[in-house]
């Protein structure tokens, strides 16, 4: 399949799941959905891989870094996202995971030596004043549901988001290490999905979540489609892309999904931003395109010697 078609593929399905959370929130307590997501979404790929023919077995090399990669980006990242959209429209979620464009190169710096370009620091400033921007109200809010005496669910709320993204870039970065010990996408994410599922179910089981079956038709519909089109195919699409062009070009998603999440929240959840939060996505959304651009390459002028020129004619 073409990188273009796997890109588009990945964009849309993401852009819409932030949206399609909200199915399940109210109802079963966050940890337990993505228990349930990630538990049927590895069913389907280790059923996936054993129809092809594949070994599902990993050696522990590969293993090692598959639970790694999957504890922060099928574990910690989704606890923290499902949670956040209990406090934040899905919009703001989906706008603050484009911010993965910069901590994808940040944390490949610390983790992998990769060196930083002037362009990632330059757009980055730019990323954060329009967070900035677009939270600047929201904040000035809470702050004072604080001091009146309230609990500022907002600021929690951007914290866990703002920990989810973090979060998801480090698996991210960490699936280079994976693929240079597998090159089986889809076990890996079957395995990786696996190891995070566990480490909800045990954080779910220590906090006393209460297991329980989904109670309506509206959170098997988002159940079904977040597992299967928001986990299997658009993690295969993006993981794919990552093995062919890179983490750094890959996560140029994170540019799409925002866009079409904040059209379903102004449609669906009554997303109405003002001009302060216009302006910020604009600038957010702005500096990661910005960042990703591929720089022109300098033309090579060739001098000629003009003495070559005259033995030449």
């Amino acid at each position: 399949m073409p990188s273009s078609l796997l890109f588009l593929i990945a964009s849309l399905i993401w852009g819409s799941t932030f949206w399609a959370i909200t199915l399940q929130l109210g109802q079963v307590p966050p940890s337990v959905s993505v228990v349930y997501r990630f538990a049927l979404a590895s069913a389907a790929l280790f059923a996936w891989c054993k129809l092809r023919g594949d070994k599902l077995t990993l050696s522990w090399r590969a293993q090692r870094w598959t639970i790694l990669q999957g504890c922060a980006t099928f574990g910690l990242s989704y606890i923290c996202t499902y949670s956040a959209e209990q406090y934040l429209v899905s919009a703001l979620v989906a706008v603050l995971f484009a911010l993965m464009v910069f901590w994808n190169p940040l944390i490949s710096r610390l983790v992998l030596g990769t060196p930083l370009s002037w362009r990632t620091w330059a757009a980055g400033s730019v990323a954060v004043s329009g967070v900035i921007l677009l939270f600047y109200q929201s904040i000035g809010n809470a702050i004072r549901d604080i001091l009146a005496g309230g609990q500022g669910h907002f600021l929690f709320g951007l914290i866990l988001a703002l920990t989810a993204t973090l979060a998801s870039s480090f698996g991210n970065v960490v699936v280079v290490k994976v693929r240079q010990q597998s090159p089986n996408v889809l076990l890996t994410m079957a395995w990786g999905m696996l190891w995070g599922t566990l480490l909800v179910a045990l954080w779910a089981l220590a906090t006393g979540e209460r297991f329980m079956a989904p109670p309506t038709a509206r959170y098997w519909a988002g159940l079904i489609y977040l597992s299967l089109f928001g986990s299997v195919i658009a993690f295969a699409c993006f993981f794919t892309l990552i093995d062919r062009i890179g983490s750094h070009k890959a996560v140029y998603i994170g540019v799409v999904t925002p866009v079409i999440s904040v059209l379903l929240s102004i449609r669906l959840e009554h997303f109405r931003p003002g001009i302060l939060e216009w302006a910020g996505m604009v600038l957010c959304l702005g500096s990661v395109a910005w960042a990703l651009r591929t720089p022109t390459p300098a033309r090579t002028v060739v001098a000629i010697d003009p003495d070559l020129l005259k033995k030449a004619s």
